[in-house]
């Protein structure tokens, strides 16, 4: 199988979206002059382009597309060739109003945007295909293809008629009879027992709240539905040209996708990124997506979008300050990146999007943000060959599992402000801040490779993942587990006991007596730390020890953090500081050491390869004492020395060689 490897040969690729359709073909030759002064080596073209091909259904207009690529092929700058599938020209939603998506009330959602199609509907897919096989046979050949990158950020629902068909076919294939089916809706409740597949919809609006387990299902439906569009036009384009790699690009921790399962369907795996540059913890935000989009990709992966200054759809958009665009590049590549790329190039002057930034903003050539993407370019081309293709490790891995998130933010649950995305990124940020490097996993993934294995909630947890953890513990492995996990199984049946009962064996719990969720606001003290955001009353069986007890009010005296053997169990959401605590020392004890001890506060330090990133997320100059070695600065060219000093948003990229 092709692999990003393939597009890369060795260096990083430097660009972002390309959308020459927007302006006059005069403008090309400009454009291809200012990427070779940026040291762009790749662009991704075709993303919005279904009217210009396809101005009319069956028309082909490829002339423009001809020129465009021969045009890049030219100026040394490959192509990453999308399929213009995410965005249906007008004439479809008119003459094909079947293709158009409908809302959970009913109401059709139009044209005029863009991702407006039913991923369902055989028009649409049709259409789709068709397209997907004209273009790759034009350019399967091309010499600038170096990628192919399937539709765009998948994000699109219907809950029609049409979907109602294809639900019920995806519910036959997984349960076979309606008796199973209701079973494992438990439709005993609120007299909702299923007689015949034809009577079961989607869960559209209902007069309250609707069947969770029927929630799931549609959830876990939407993102196969959405998978088949994909592989549909993957397979096409493969059979054209099956050396060519291909993606499509995730957007992160978004719910409408199994990001695990739609990776392995992938041979490059990218992502979308945009921290708000006004978030102090934007730096650790970057670090998180970095780290997971890694670990789906199971080395490097591709930064396929980012902003090269503010964005558009925030309430408030702000730029990036001088530095940070670079910062936050760099530190792509120091988790992984071998791609780093921006939407878009030429900032756009109409449409939706003419207020978020580019690599070529509003501005021009001489304005701040190109100056710094030039500087970005530069420094990438001159590190790329060391760290392209290379890979890092961690002994720490979070698990992470799209189940489990879609099932936790039912209707009906004992808190709605316990947000599953927001517990993963606590206890990544404490990791992050300890300096701990970190994997993340899905939680029937092999473990053995990891000292640690961290938990921060997994509400559903499979029975094969209730296995892996305890075969992972009693092999020696160190866990530590958020509230409220292994409540449920994979139908959203919640188990005796309100936890699994192997679970409970091994935390030392013998009873979950009462599940006590916290007001917005509001605190619990326990003994070293104070709660936040939930609470547990638990009732332990006199083989683990009582870490951390409740300090007064229902639960005084009771078990906050258990201990039983390497298996750790935290009831509430430890304030920053003490989860940052509690996993320094659960680290620590299992032999983790952070990538570099003694680190001024703001400073990441991350290895990849034989390089030693070393990151600044703050405005003061510190200085940092490096390990013993002849460093080298690949950014300047100069030895470190002993030590080496980062001003405000300051990177070094050492190798340990001679100067």
């Amino acid at each position: 199988m092709p692999s990003l490897h393939d597009a890369t040969r060795g260096r990083l690729l430097f660009g972002g979206d390309y959308n020459p359709e927007q302006w006059p073909e005069e403008v090309w030759a400009d454009d291809v002059r200012l990427m070779k002064e940026a040291g762009v080596n790749s662009v991704t073209v075709g993303v919005f382009s279904w009217a210009r091909i396809e101005p009319r259904p069956g028309a082909r207009e490829f002339g423009w597309l001809d020129r465009l690529m021969d045009l890049l092929h030219a100026h040394g700058v490959g192509v990453v060739l999308a399929t213009p599938t995410s965005s249906p020209p007008p004439w479809m939603g008119a003459l094909h109003p079947e293709t158009l998506p409908r809302a959970e009330d009913g109401t059709v959602v139009s044209y005029g945007s863009r991702q407006h199609f039913c991923p369902s509907s055989p028009v649409y897919r049709r259409y789709a295909a068709a397209l997907t096989e004209d273009l790759a046979a034009r350019y399967a050949d091309h010499p600038a293809l170096t990628v192919w990158h399937i539709n765009n950020e998948y994000c699109t629902h219907c809950w029609c008629d049409g979907t109602a068909a294809h639900f019920r076919r995806w519910l036959t294939a997984r349960y076979t009879t309606t008796d199973a089916l209701n079973e494992a809706w438990g439709t005993a409740f609120w007299s909702q027992r299923y007689d015949t597949w034809s009577q079961v919809l989607p869960p559209r609006r209902a007069q309250y709240m609707r069947n969770p387990a029927q929630v799931l299902d549609f959830k876990r439906f939407t993102s196969d539905a959405l998978l088949e569009c994909f592989t549909a036009e993957r397979d096409i384009v493969v059979r054209h040209s099956p050396h060519i790699p291909v993606t499509t690009n995730f957007m992160p921790m978004w719910a409408g996708q199994d990001g695990w399962a739609w990776a392995e369907q992938e041979d490059v795996v990218s992502v979308d990124v945009y921290p708000d540059s006004r978030d102090p913890q934007g730096g650790q935000y970057n670090a998180m997506l970095a780290d997971m989009t890694r670990s789906q990709a199971g080395g490097p992966w591709m930064l396929m979008e980012q902003a090269a200054g503010g964005v558009n759809w925030r309430p408030v958009n702000q730029p990036k300050p001088a530095g940070l665009n670079r910062l936050w590049s760099l530190q792509s590549v120091a988790r992984g990146a071998d791609a780093v790329c921006y939407f878009q190039w030429r900032q756009s002057r109409q449409g939706a999007e003419k207020f978020h930034s580019a690599m070529l903003p509003h501005a021009g050539e001489g304005g701040r943000t190109f100056g710094e993407v030039k500087r970005i370019g530069a420094e990438l081309a001159r590190i790329g060959g060391k760290v392209a293709g290379t890979h890092s490790t961690a002994d720490v891995a979070v698990l992470h599992d799209w189940d489990a998130w879609w099932a936790s933010a039912q209707e009906g649950r004992p808190s709605i402000l316990v947000d599953y995305p927001d517990l993963v990124r606590a206890w990544h940020r404490a990791l992050w801040e300890n300096g701990t490097a970190t994997d993340f996993a899905r939680p029937e993934s092999g473990l053995d490779g990891y000292r640690v294995v961290v938990v921060p909630q997994l509400y559903l947890l499979r029975d094969a993942a209730v296995d892996n953890l305890i075969a992972y513990v009693r092999g020696g492995g160190t866990l530590v587990c958020g509230f409220f996990t292994g409540v449920a199984d994979e139908d959203d049946r919640v188990r005796p006991g309100g936890m699994d009962s192997r679970l409970r064996e091994l935390f030392g719990i013998r009873r979950v007596h009462e599940w006590w969720p916290l007001d917005a606001g509001t605190t619990v003290e326990c003994e070293g730390l104070r709660g936040t955001l939930w609470s547990e009353e638990l009732e332990p069986d006199g083989s683990a020890e009582t870490v951390s007890a409740y300090r007064g009010g229902e639960l005084d005296g009771l078990p906050a953090v258990l201990r039983k053997g390497s298996a750790w169990y935290v009831s509430t959401l430890p304030e920053p500081e003490a989860l940052r605590g509690l996993l320094g020392r659960v680290t620590r004890e299992a032999g983790v050491r952070p990538v570099l001890e003694g680190l001024p506060e703001g400073v990441e330090a991350v290895r990849r390869g034989g390089l030693l990133f070393l990151l600044h997320h703050g405005s003061s100059t510190v200085t940092v004492e490096l390990p013993e070695g002849g460093w080298r600065d690949l950014l300047t060219g100069t030895a470190a020395g002993g030590r080496v000093e980062l001003g405000r948003f300051g990177v070094a990229v050492l190798e340990d060689g001679p100067a």
